[in-house]
């Protein structure tokens, strides 16, 4: 397990187990798969199209609809309503209609009364296509100008005058991969019809309230007449946020159509292949810098592969260019940003959002810069961080809160870093197979949604007449213990244990209009919300007992050993009897909307972010340069949480999101062939981190000061900042191959992930 430093649990909130835990090693806790099915039950599978790009010209179904076990087969046709499951764009078809967009997009939809039977109907359709022209590729995207919308551009100063005066300049490039979410369980809903045409939903889902406006725009309904529920999902990662709403919109047409329930769930390769990833990107930047490495002016071209529809890659690449500068101080700086149209799965968010191809970015331009003036690239970061009168973004925004430079000096001194990379020279300067090498990279995370309004939230909290509690949320439980830190929050206000509170499954009919559990953004914005529900009971109950009692409101407190009014104290239980006999409602809802956020997108300018969270990570490599491989020997992490609402929930998040980000950047490649048709589409072609790349020394330290924003106890997000801690990975393998030839200047052609092959081709390349 991480270690954790003792002062720092104990000046923290109480570290609560996760609500969940002891369900999940007990295998007791239930998923959308686990509940009974009904005996009438239907099951479902998507006929997907062999094609990238083409004209649909003739569908034969007739094999399908006579297959064993097939009860009804589905065309774009039998939609009753709207045929869209996408989040803003309006250009995400349930099934297709008259033209295929990539390899993978449902055609039809197959209803059966197994789900084998259903997916073994679905390959019997005959189906002739008119191919037309695709773009595969970034390149061939860019070659045929084919974008999503038009091309970005953010700015500050007059980078071009900058790169001319600078005494040093250097250009260059490279590639980073794409990412699949692989979550544990894969994407299901089941919809039950109930009366009257209403719909019930369960779905694995991080935006419950997008698939109920989805689906009732789909079956001519009104919103109140769809109910989308979820408890928890075994991981999502961003995967779940707009991909889910395909899944459920399929069982829902399948319900409203046959009148019986029906169940989606996706089998593992047919889920790779049908669900967008993270976006690849391609970087190139023109840099100019002086003797002592401080960044004069660049100009930074991002490219990405957005996929053959919109999804939410506008608010994806606008996120990536927010990172570029991470914890840095770029005075003319000209960031142009593509967001390429191509015919592949449409990608989609993913933890950071593009924020981690944005600071890769910058972290490679801070590694090209040392390596050509010889220097140390941590010392080249630590003289362009941001500082007092130079602590403004590129859309600018004020980082008021720095502490960027403290978190490094820290682990730099903890994580013995001086010390460590003089041992490293020694050790190359005598190997000639194995190389060694150690990284150091900050991370500055922009917390709150770009899309300003959807920085709001609501929740229900109910006290019962014995002092129990529920409350209700508009947060979805992916594994990151969301509800146990909220839960935690309404404990603190009634001064009872957290085993009182009872936490309950999201649903729609309970609050309203939710925003998707993203943007790490869950705690800040449910937290408070179900912290004002509580206060508003409390308020009432303190007005009850001053009454009651004869005593002022202010001599009312609640306290872990009962209420005290005046001289009198009781019990919370005794309290809630009461306060019910007395016939004072303890229900309220609760509302929250961050406030102090805004941002102009026509310019890129504003305060897109209520904060951020800072950290900083050091990794130290071995690099085998005759096969490729190479290890994770070491990593130190000093993160901010602000004041950390769960402690041990934040470890758990911070560890977990180093390990995803390793994965990203050195094993988990995503592979399309030439006519766009995934390979790597299983966990025997697509590498995911498994415990043996988790490295033996691994020391994570809380940094814990207030939070500079009145936010739920002073608290800060900690879901995706930590995933590009692992930067220090891929800027330390970078490192060990410039080994090989320190006295070169420059770095090795490296792309992302670091492969083994990725690897040699770099060794090659370098050595060339």
């Amino acid at each position: 397990m991480a270690e954790c430093d003792p002062a720092l649990r104990i000046a923290a909130k109480p570290s609560n187990a996760h609500d969940s835990a002891r369900l999940h090693v007990s295998g007791a806790a239930g998923y959308v798969d686990d509940g009974a099915e009904p005996i009438d039950m239907l099951h479902l599978a998507f006929g997907q199209s062999e094609e990238a790009h083409a004209r649909i010209a003739h569908m034969d179904l007739s094999a399908v609809r006579a297959a064993q076990g097939v009860v009804a087969v589905f065309t774009a046709a039998d939609i009753p309503g709207a045929n869209d499951v996408s989040p803003v764009a309006k250009d995400d078809r349930l099934l297709a209609d008259g033209e295929v967009m990539c390899v993978g997009q449902a055609l039809f939809l197959v209803v059966a009364t197994s789900q084998r039977a259903a997916r073994q109907a679905a390959r019997l359709a005959r189906i002739s296509y008119e191919p037309r022209a695709a773009c595969l590729t970034i390149a061939e995207a860019r070659a045929s100008s084919s974008f999503i919308e038009p091309t970005q551009r953010m700015a500050r100063g007059d980078a071009r005058a900058a790169l001319s005066a600078a005494a040093h300049r250097v250009s260059g490039g490279f590639d980073i991969g794409g990412q699949d979410h692989f979550y544990l369980e894969g994407q299901i809903a089941i919809a039950t019809p109930g009366e009257d045409g209403q719909v019930h939903i369960l779905s694995s889902t991080q935006h419950p309230s997008e698939i109920q406006h989805l689906v009732a725009a789909m079956l001519n309904l009104s919103s109140a007449d769809v109910t989308v529920e979820v408890r928890r999902m075994g991981g999502a990662f961003g995967g779940k946020e707009t991909q889910a709403a395909l899944f459920a919109a399929a069982a829902a047409l399948a319900a409203h159509l046959t009148g019986r329930p029906t169940k989606f769930r996706c089998d593992r390769d047919d889920d790779m292949i049908i669900t967008g990833k993270r976006h690849d990107f391609r970087i190139d930047y023109d840099v100019g810098f002086d003797d002592q490495g401080h960044i004069l002016g660049l100009q930074l071209r991002l490219a990405s592969r957005c996929g053959a529809t919109v999804d939410l890659s506008p608010a994806i690449n606008d996120r990536a260019m927010f990172h570029v500068d991470n914890c840095y101080w770029l005075p003319d700086i000209e960031i142009v940003s593509e967001r390429l149209k191509t015919h592949t799965v449409s990608n989609t968010a993913f933890r950071g959002f593009g924020g981690p191809q944005g600071m890769l970015a910058i972290e490679r331009i801070m590694d090209e810069v040392a390596a050509f003036l010889g220097r140390d690239p941590l010392d080249v970061r630590i003289s362009n961080l941001y500082g007092p009168g130079r602590n403004v973004t590129p859309y600018d925004m004020v980082v008021a809160d720095n502490i960027a430079p403290e978190i490094i000096a820290r682990l730099r001194r903890e994580g013995r870093y001086d010390e460590r990379a003089a041992s490293i020279e020694a050790f190359n300067a005598g190997s000639a197979i194995l190389k060694k090498a150690i990284a150091l990279t900050p991370v500055k995370f922009g917390i709150s949604f770009t899309t300003t309004h959807l920085n709001q939230a609501g929740a229900l909290v109910h006290v019962y007449a014995d002092g129990s509690i529920q409350i209700n949320h508009g947060g979805t439980e992916m594994g990151q213990g969301l509800y146990i830190k909220v839960a935690q929050v309404v404990a603190d206000v009634f001064a009872v244990p957290v085993s009182q509170v009872r936490i309950t499954a999201t649903r729609t009919d309970k609050v309203p209009n939710t925003s998707a559990t993203a943007a790490s953004s869950g705690a800040d914005l449910n937290g408070m919300a179900a912290h004002n529900a509580a206060m508003t009971i409390r308020d009432r109950l303190t007005a009850f007992l001053a009454q009651t009692f004869a005593c002022a409101e202010s001599e009312v407190a609640f306290a872990a050993d009962g209420v005290v009014a005046g001289k009198e104290k009781l019990s919370f239980a005794d309290l809630a009897r009461r306060a019910h006999m007395g016939r004072i409602s303890l229900s309220a809802t609760g509302y929250y909307a961050t406030p102090g956020i805004a941002y102009d997108r026509s310019t890129h300018k504003g305060r897109p972010f209520y904060y951020f969270a800072y950290g900083a990570a050091l990794a130290e490599v071995a690099v085998d340069i005759l096969t490729g491989e190479h290890r994770v020997l070491a990593v130190d992490i000093v993160h901010d949480v602000g004041r950390s609402l769960n402690p041990a929930i934040d470890l758990g998040q911070i560890e977990g999101a180093f390990i995803q980000g390793q994965g990203w950047l050195t094993t988990e490649e995503l592979m399309f062939d030439a006519k766009g048709r995934l390979l790597t589409h299983s966990p025997a072609t697509y590498k995911i981190p498994t415990a043996s790349d988790r490295p033996r020394h691994f020391r994570i330290s809380l940094w814990q000061d207030e939070n500079l924003e009145p936010t739920i106890h002073r608290s800060k997000a900690v879901g995706e900042p930590p995933f590009s801690l692992a930067n220090c990975v891929f800027s330390a393998i970078g490192r060990a191959i410039a080994a090989i030839s320190p006295e070169k200047r420059s770095l090795p052609p490296l792309n992302a992930p670091a492969t083994p092959e990725n690897i040699l081709r770099a060794v090659r390349g370098y050595r060339d």
